[in-house]
């Protein structure tokens, strides 16, 4: 059984279809990996074991019968707890949420029961996704793998976590400026923010609408494709999804790995993504793979996008603005908790402050009463306004940019995963572990995170990010998958082949 769960998505499937591994048994393994580790290290608020496996039952008979199925039958996935799910609870990771189990799936979802994977439960996350660490979950921390006293990223930590800890080969994630990629990176694991519209958002619990994707978390980059291929495409339920007719993108990771795959590729170093801020090992990872890439043909040139300096600015009145809005919808009357006044009369103002209180976390409220500002009479101009200026401009550096190379690549994140409570207390400390994520999603292009080594202070991952322009998705796992593939051939393993093992113990580290 623990040979099963250290298998990756594609060869789980070989073997299921082969008949050599039962879904059952592929299921029960995973299951059983999160009863052994998942007390600890917390990835999990939900797991669906008894549904799980009577949907990996159902996938044997069918398979059994002489049914064909899609690629990826029976092999089990984790799901952010940002999607809406009809037989399991939907919460955000929040408390004004708790215990609401919504009417409909999100189309992601239902398009992963649709190819007959396996959803083994919901997983923790930041509050309505504002983080960057999984602090703010509304339900406690997730513990990083490989070292347990810091953080998995945010605000998609658990699902980061969950597949690095080998509880699930697969799940999904939510990515707003960051939240797929930087726990990718500090767990070394592999995450993509697809192009905005590629994969629909129906039934992904809105944070900020215009900058918001769902995308896959995986161990591989092919593993990823794969996931891809099922989630992505057209959804006529979501107003803001793409018409276009996508390539493979399992296809496009394949032709990565063909030889000379990087040779002759414009890859462009972002000026503004770099030095100062950033940790020494991370730089030296990053610095290394670049040689590696030029030694393998490539053609490294450096690129500066000079309106990325304001992206974090921008972000930050941009989200809030339309995170305050988004959240207008809690009110302690359509859905979620209510919370009566402790005293005063029972008028709907009253009830809805009181619940707004109780329910929301303070990172919410510091977010809602930014956004709100950002949103007033008299400050829309000078703020949302003016924010939105900035995002053109940031746009306008990314069209440039690619004009000149093929793929713009830095860090995934400036630092390795950091420590519990290290930037609590300085939101903008934390506001700035997404400086080199957070431009991609303002611009609307695709990002990749891939491990590229361990830092040598701290022995902890570190992510290169992969850009694409617009709609060039498949170019991500085309190149993606040939410098993993360079990078493990230079190792002689793969990342997480180098991770701590898990302590099996049951006994987890006070809450904090």
């Amino acid at each position: 059984m623990t040979e099963l769960i250290r298998l990756t998505a594609a060869e789980l499937s070989s073997r299921l279809q082969a008949g050599t591994v039962s879904a059952v048994e592929a299921t029960q393994a995973h299951l059983d990996q999160i009863v052994a580790v998942d007390t600890d290290l917390h990835a999990f608020l939900h797991v669906a074991a008894d549904a799980a496996l009577a949907t990996a039952a159902r996938i044997d008979a069918r398979r059994a019968a002489g049914e064909k199925l899609g690629p990826l039958a029976g092999v089990p996935i984790a799901i952010k707890d940002v999607l809406t799910t009809l037989d399991m609870p939907t919460t955000a990771g929040s408390k004004i949420l708790e215990g609401w189990v919504p009417p409909y799936d999100a189309t992601v979802v239902a398009r992963l029961r649709a190819a007959d994977l396996i959803p083994l439960g919901k997983t923790n996350m930041d509050e309505f996704a504002m983080g960057s660490s999984t602090e703010h979950s509304a339900y406690g921390v997730t513990r990083n793998p490989w070292d347990r006293d810091r953080i998995p990223g945010g605000s998609g930590g658990g699902s980061a976590a969950a597949v690095a800890s080998f509880q699930a080969p697969l799940a999904l994630g939510s990515d707003t400026g960051g939240s797929i990629r930087q726990p990718a990176a500090v767990t070394g694991s592999v995450g993509v923010k697809p192009t905005y519209g590629a994969v629909s958002r129906y039934g992904a619990i809105a944070l900020a609408s215009s900058l918001d994707q769902v995308g896959p978390v995986s161990r591989t980059v092919f593993d990823a494709a794969l996931l891809h291929d099922v989630i992505g495409g057209h959804d006529p339920l979501d107003s803001t999804s793409l018409t276009d007719a996508w390539p493979s993108m399992a296809a496009a990771a394949t032709a990565g790995l063909a030889d000379g795959a990087l040779k002759g590729v414009r890859v462009g170093v972002i000026k503004e993504l770099s030095g100062s801020g950033f940790q020494a090992g991370v730089t030296q990872r990053f610095t290394e793979t670049l040689a590696l890439l030029t030694a393998a043909g490539a053609e490294i040139t450096e690129v500066s996008a000079p309106n990325f300096e304001y992206a974090v600015a921008a972000y930050y009145l941009i989200l809030p603005a339309e995170a305050s809005s988004n959240l207008a919808r809690f009110d302690s009357v359509r859905f979620g908790i209510r919370v009566d006044p402790a005293e005063g009369s029972l008028t709907s103002e009253h009830v809805m402050a009181a619940t707004r209180e109780a329910g929301f976390g303070p990172e919410v409220k510091r977010r809602i009463i930014l956004g709100t500002y950002a949103l007033s009479t008299g400050y829309y101009d000078a703020y949302y306004g003016s924010a939105q200026k900035v995002r053109t401009l940031i746009q306008r550096d990314f069209a440039a940019a690619f004009e000149k190379v093929d793929i713009l690549v830095s860090p995934s994140a400036p630092t390795t995963a950091f420590k519990f409570g290290e930037k609590l207390e300085d939101p903008m400390a934390m506001y700035r572990s997404d400086i080199t994520t957070i431009p991609a999603n303002l611009a609307g292009v695709p990002g990749m995170s891939i491990p590229i080594g361990l830092a040598p202070e701290d022995g902890l991952p570190v992510g290169l990010q992969i850009m694409a322009p617009a709609r060039a998705d498949a170019r991500l796992y085309t190149y993606g998958a040939a410098i993993e593939q360079l990078l493990e051939a230079t190792w002689g393993h793969t990342m997480l082949d180098q991770a701590p093992a898990l302590a099996l113990a049951t006994t987890a580290k006070g809450a904090i």
